[in-house]
């Protein structure tokens, strides 16, 4: 059974844009980017099931949660998109484009290659349950809250764009962080589907990120094999919000180039 996603569509015409977030994340992390390409085309902000305004479900694997892409894009009478999506949602996006490739124009895979990764989220999720038992009254609280898990300030402040006021006036968590945690070990999966998709490919990797290093390349290529890679050299993980111009500048030309 899909999951009616929460989304963001800013409207326009031609093939949409369609942005799909990571673990944690959510659409309002790309409102800046969003705001620069929908002066040129339709852009689709999405929250994926347990993450941002969606609703909470069981189960995260990649074949549900690209059918919950799907159902979106089917209710929005959008054919075929464009699919960016970073980290946990470049699987979710290449899933989608292994299962149903006629629905896909192209596709932005930023930061991650489809294959399986150890787990490396254990200080993360033990700071958001400590974060929840402590019902913290402002941001400050809750940052100290996060810091006896999570060191890196820049990690915490993004874990904090999950926050939301509580009918306590304190602030919650909005995810389903149950759900997200029962599921992990579906996340940390390769990509859902068995063959390549041959449709054209950006990926974008930082060069400072350990997430798709030069040994996973073969594989990516097999998978993906008219894919053309971008590394921003000064970039780790998270870097759409890293170098954001740069980020931005290498979608607008990929997609300028399918376009011409």
């Amino acid at each position: 059974m899909s999951v009616e996603l929460n989304y963001h569509d800013t409207g326009g015409e031609g093939t949409p844009l369609v942005v799909v977030h990571g673990l944690l994340g959510s659409a309002d992390n790309w409102r800046s980017h969003v705001k620069q390409w929908q002066a040129r085309r339709r852009v689709v902000a999405v929250d994926l099931r347990n993450h941002g305004r969606s609703p909470h479900a069981e189960g995260m694997s990649y074949r549900e949660m690209a059918a919950d892409l799907l159902a979106l894009m089917d209710r929005l009478a959008i054919d075929k998109a464009h699919l960016l999506g970073h980290s946990m949602g470049g699987k979710v996006v290449i899933s989608l484009a292994r299962l149903s490739p006629q629905r896909v124009a192209s596709l932005i895979v930023a930061d991650i290659a489809p294959q399986a990764y150890g787990h490396g989220h254990d200080a993360i999720f033990a700071g958001l349950r400590y974060l929840q038992r402590g019902n913290p009254a402002n941001r400050r609280e809750a940052d100290e809250l996060l810091a006896e898990h999570v060191k890196e300030r820049p990690v915490r402040l993004f874990l904090a764009t999950n926050l939301e006021r509580a009918e306590n006036g304190g602030l919650a968590l909005r995810i389903g962080l149950d759900q997200i945690e029962a599921g992990y070990p579906d996340i940390m999966q390769a990509p859902a589907g068995e063959a390549a998709f041959d449709g054209p490919v950006l990926v974008l990797r930082g060069g400072k990120s350990h997430y798709v290093p030069d040994s996973a390349l073969a594989n990516l290529r097999d998978v993906l094999p008219n894919s053309r890679l971008v590394t921003l050299e000064e970039a780790g993980h998270w870097l759409h919000a890293e170098q954001p111009e740069a980020f931005q500048a290498a979608v607008e030309e990929f997609l300028d180039s399918l376009d011409a």
